[in-house]
Formats: C-alpha cells, structure tokens, sequence
C-alpha cells in the first residue's frame, strides 16, 4: 500500500495531468482559428461589424439597466457605461453581435472599448475589468460560433477590443504644466494586461488595439500584449499559430495626424516592430476624408491593411447622417483600388451599412501583401 504522502500526489498529478490537456486541447483551437482566418484573409476581403455604442443608444436605456444585482448599491452613476452591459444586460450585447452577424459581418469586436482598469476607475469599477472583458469575449464567442455552426463556409471571428483609455501617456491634460503625464507607460503595460488576459480567457481570436490617438498608448498596449503572450507560450507572429493582433489608428483631422501629432507613415513605423496581422484606420473622419491616409498604408504597409470609418461627418447635434448606400459608395473607391483586406464601420454605422459594405465587398479582390505577390511571381 502506498505511504500516505504518496496517496497525496495521486489527485494532485491527475489535476496537472487534466490542465496540461485542457491547455493543450484550448492552444490546438487557438492555432485551428488562426490558420482559418489566414487562410480566409488572403481569398476575400473580411467584413468587420459596425458601431456598439450607435445600436445601444437605439435601446434607451435606464440607469437600472447598466446594474448588476452586485452594483444596486453602488454609490457611483453608471448609466453610460456601455462595457457594463455585458455583465447587466447580455441579451442585449448578444442581440447586437447577432444582427451584425446577419448582416454579412465575418468578425465581431467585443463590447470591452473601455473595459481596462484605467477606464473604469471613472465608475469606481476597476475591479471589474478582467470580469467585463472576460463575459464580453464569451458573449461573443457563444454567438460567433453558432453562425459558423450554421455555415461552416463562412466562418465568423471576435476580436478582443482593446480601446485607448481615456489617458494620455504622450500629452499633459494640464494646458500649464506640459510636462505632467496623467499616467505613466507602465500603468497603462498593467491595465492592458489584464484585459488581455481576460480578452484571451474568453475566446477571442484576434486582439484589435483601436482607435489609437497617442502612439504611446499603443505601445504600452502590444507591450502588454507580448508579455501576456509570451507567459502563456503563445507565439507573436500569427503564422506560427499565434492569436493575430490587429492595430488601427485614428487620424483627427484635416492635418492627417494622430492627436499625438504623428503623419500615417510614422505611425506605421512606430508599430511595425510587432509582427502584426493588420494595420489600419478608423474613427474621426468618414470613408472620403479618410482615403487619402488609407492610400500611404496600402502602399507602405508590409502588413493587411483594415479600415472602419465613421457614418461620414457629425452633423452640428453630433448625430451622423450618412445613409447605407452613401457611405459603400464612398468606400467602393477603395475597395477599386485594392486598398483594404478589412472593412467595416465605426461611430454611426448600423447593420445596414454593414450589410451593404459586405454586399458590395464581395464584388472585390482583396490587397495583396509583398510576400503574397513573390508566391504569385513564383508560381507563374
């Protein structure tokens, strides 16, 4: 009979042995996805979804609506803080994601823009972070997967959304004090972490660091995104299996700039040290504004390259009146020109412009990276 200590190991090394499998089992899924979307991203031009924050307004929520059961005492507002539904109000966020779905969208982003520690510190709910984007990502999941389950032709992906925060590491907020920082390089490494973890737990295939005005930011985040890679063994570089990471920078105005100051090409330099899936554009300005910036990534990125911009311009109440048709007209240009692997919408943007992006998307061969044109040359 075995010794007593050693009766202790029997349940203890089946456990290791159960994770070891589940780990193993969770990475050979991980790597099955990656290789699909790899596959899909060279054949066809991907379809992203459009706006969360446009299709929650149309639900006209109440403040009861944005607490838990956990949260009814909560001392702070929280009405507004649309990463909280889904925790809250999931059916909601399902119902979203579904209709984007049914519009022809091939990747979902996960209801997480502001879902970082740093962002959520405005409704004292930092502590709710790594919960948030974990929910959202399996929200998000659960519905992408039953329309691959549906269609195994077309299947479907989420992108764990990783927003800016609502710090800048670059610009000081006090016009008198230029060189004070609301928050430093390592803060932001530490929010974004885990939101990554929380993003990965949850199922999400892809990373999608968006909407990025301070270049600093952006970096904290891939920062953030390699170390939580590399302790879990997951490879950086997408055709190695790894989760892809997306990377899309907003330009604010007519300058052509990013609010850090930086012109496009720099951008792209700036975050071309991390071999990325894609780089691309969105917010700020509508399809037309945004062409002339989309044309240096497609003519300098070594990366695919995506584009999601806003429903045109805000009018003088800040709404956006660009129409479905209107705005496919816009991007048809683009799309011409073999610009973009990646479309979709940003502020403004409703499963009907989605769906006529997608419908008019499908008329179109996608761009073409340099290693992609050398296969070609070679199998002429």
């Amino acid at each position: 009979m075995p010794e007593k200590d050693e009766r202790k190991e029997y349940p203890r090394t089946f456990l290791r042995v159960l994770l070891d499998w589940l780990f193993e089992l969770t990475i050979k899924k991980m790597q099955n996805r990656t290789e699909t979307l790899l596959q899909a991203i060279q054949h066809r031009i991907l379809i992203l979804d459009g706006a969360m924050g446009t299709m929650i307004q149309r639900y006209t929520l109440s403040e009861e609506d944005f607490r838990t059961p956990a949260l009814q005492d909560h001392p702070k507002a929280l009405k507004g803080n649309n990463d909280l539904l889904s925790l809250s109000r999931p059916d909601i966020i399902k119902a979203i994601h579904k209709e984007y779905l049914e519009a022809g969208a091939d990747i979902i982003e996960t209801n997480t823009f502001s879902a970082t520690t740093v962002a959520q510190e405005d409704y004292g709910l930092s502590h709710l972070a790594y919960q948030i984007n974990f929910e959202s990502a399996k929200l998000a999941r659960e519905v992408a997967d039953a329309f691959t389950a549906k269609d195994s032709s077309k299947p479907r992906f989420v992108a764990g959304a990783v927003g800016p925060t609502n710090r800048t590491a670059s610009i000081s907020p006090d016009v008198n004090d230029p060189g004070y920082r609301a928050i430093t390089f390592d803060q932001l490494a530490e929010a974004y972490s885990e939101q990554v973890r929380g993003l990965l737990d949850g199922g999400s295939d892809i990373i999608l660091i968006e909407t990025i005005f301070d270049t600093l930011n952006a970096k904290a985040a891939l920062f953030a995104v390699q170390e939580v890679y590399e302790e879990r063994g997951i490879p950086l570089d997408p055709k190695e299996g790894g989760v892809p990471i997306m990377i899309s920078g907003t330009i604010t105005d007519a300058s052509g700039r990013t609010l850090s100051g930086q012109t496009t090409e720099a951008f792209l330099i700036s975050v071309s040290h991390v071999p990325l899936l894609s780089v691309g554009l969105n917010c700020a300005l509508g399809a037309k504004e945004l062409r002339p910036y989309l044309k240096v990534l497609s003519q300098k990125s070594p990366f695919y390259v995506s584009a999601y911009p806003n429903a045109g311009l805000p009018n003088e109440f800040g709404a956006y009146d660009q129409g479905a048709n209107e705005m496919a007209d816009q991007v048809r240009e683009f799309l011409r020109e073999r610009m973009l692997n990646i479309l979709g919408g940003c502020c403004g943007t409703t499963p009907e412009h989605i769906r006529a992006l997608a419908k008019m998307a499908a008329e179109f061969q996608p761009r073409k990276i340099e290693e992609e044109l050398e296969e070609e040359e070679s199998n002429a």
